[in-house]
């Protein structure tokens, strides 16, 4: 029985993080995946660090967007309305933690980490080769009327203002200056300029997972749902046998809770679904950073497998089968953007996203046990924040100082 002083279940960008992190801290890592690194949740998304992710998901509060969301016909969301009724807790908790006050909360606690989410990212891509699909070129939110525009960003540029993120507003003929090929049809669009994004970050995940091992950490396929407790120590099984260690993280993303309920864990827990579908482009046309449609909520990407359609939210059971209805309602705005060719894959990839209500994630120890470790619930921002949480843990197991307050993102915030 191999003996380790620490154990991660997760081989995302999220565990992947926290593992590398560890062992800069000396510990002995084993890392456990049911597959490979960087081929679930941090395969499928839309490659940027966000700086000014500050701004949460909220339960919409107008008639009009509300009437809209019951059809059921919007692009940004779609959802099984057999699946509502269990879901319907988990919505009414979002209502309440997205008020105003919930929001000041959020960007209060999320400011702070987010400050360091590109140094974070760039400290890892820095040893692990990464550097190559990174790009400084910031990410550029377009909004298709002045209506919009000022709806959508008034709160979220104040708190900007507030914290002291740099961006621009961009006229019709600023924005067709700055990416030419995208076609004129939005009014406005801020660029984000702190912002980065990557050509792949499936690619990043995976070149991390081999700084983790060529630092001397140990990779294996396992299943976490093996762990037990035997004589104070957490036990996993793999292939070559079972494996020990006095503490275990948690970073198993939207299945999290299928190892943490039968524990006794009740947390306010939810799984949005997503998907994306590669395109080349038509001739040479060309973007030089991702681009936001947030009337129909989409991200045009430009990836190293293609152009990335990312679609907005849905809400059914994270297993069941995908239906990507969004990326079908998605196409023909997106080809009026940008000049898009053939679709590389035959049918669109689908991912989910582990998300609590109140949007911000858990880092820390977990209530009921002594030695178990929390690192999941990032929601939209797990590729953005993966380096920093993994950090943030790893300094909390060794009882170093908290680079940044771990405060709002402990589990206690729900209970015990």
């Amino acid at each position: 029985m191999d003996k380790y002083d620490a154990i991660v279940l997760g081989a995302g960008i999220v565990g992947v993080s926290a593992a590398i992190h560890l062992l800069r801290r000396n510990r002995s890592v084993l890392l456990l995946d049911k597959g490979l690194p960087g081929e679930a949740t941090s395969y499928g998304n839309a490659g940027v660090i966000e700086r000014e992710g500050f701004y949460p998901i909220v339960f919409p509060r107008g008639l009009g967007e509300l009437y809209r969301i019951a059809r059921n016909e919007e692009a940004r969301l779609n959802y099984n309305r057999r699946f509502l009724p269990r879901l319907a807790p988990w919505l009414l908790k979002l209502r309440k933690a997205t008020g105003q006050r919930g929001i000041d909360a959020y960007a209060e606690a999320m400011n702070p980490i987010l400050s360091h989410a590109a140094a974070e990212h760039g400290s890892l891509a820095g040893k692990s080769r990464a550097v190559e699909f990174f790009r400084g070129t910031g990410w550029l939110k377009g909004y298709r009327s002045i209506a919009s525009f000022e709806a959508g960003t008034k709160a979220h540029l104040a708190l900007a203002d507030h914290f002291g993120v740099r961006y621009q507003v961009l006229s019709n003929h600023e924005i067709v200056d700055l990416e030419p090929d995208l076609s004129p049809v939005f009014a406005r669009a801020v660029l984000w300029p702190e912002s980065v994004s990557v050509s792949s970050p499936g690619g990043v995940t995976k070149a991390h997972a081999r700084l983790f091992e060529l630092m001397g950490g140990a990779f294996a396929q396992g299943d976490a749902q093996s762990l037990r407790r035997e004589n104070d120590l957490w036990v996993v099984d793999r292939a070559s046998g079972p494996a020990t260690a006095p503490d275990v993280v948690v970073a198993l993303g939207p299945w999290s809770m299928d190892l943490l309920a039968p524990m006794g864990y009740r947390l306010p827990f939810a799984v949005k679904r997503g998907y994306h579908q590669h395109f080349r482009p038509r001739g040479d046309a060309a973007l030089d950073r991702p681009v936001v449609d947030v009337d129909h909520g989409y991200v045009l990407t430009p990836m190293r497998q293609g152009y990335r359609i990312t679609s907005g939210i849905e809400f059914d059971e994270r297993d069941a089968p995908p239906t990507p209805i969004q990326i079908e309602r998605i196409m023909p705005q997106a080809r009026a953007l940008f000049p898009l060719g053939d679709a590389i894959e035959r049918e669109p990839w689908m991912g989910a996203r582990p998300c609590f209500p109140d949007s911000r994630p858990i880092v820390g120890p977990a209530p009921k046990h002594p030695g178990l470790w929390l690192d999941f619930g990032h929601g939209h921002l797990g590729f953005t924040l993966g380096p920093a949480t993994g950090r943030l843990l790893a300094e909390q197991i060794t009882r170093e100082m908290p680079f940044v307050d771990p405060a709002p993102f402990s589990a206690l915030r729900f209970g015990r």
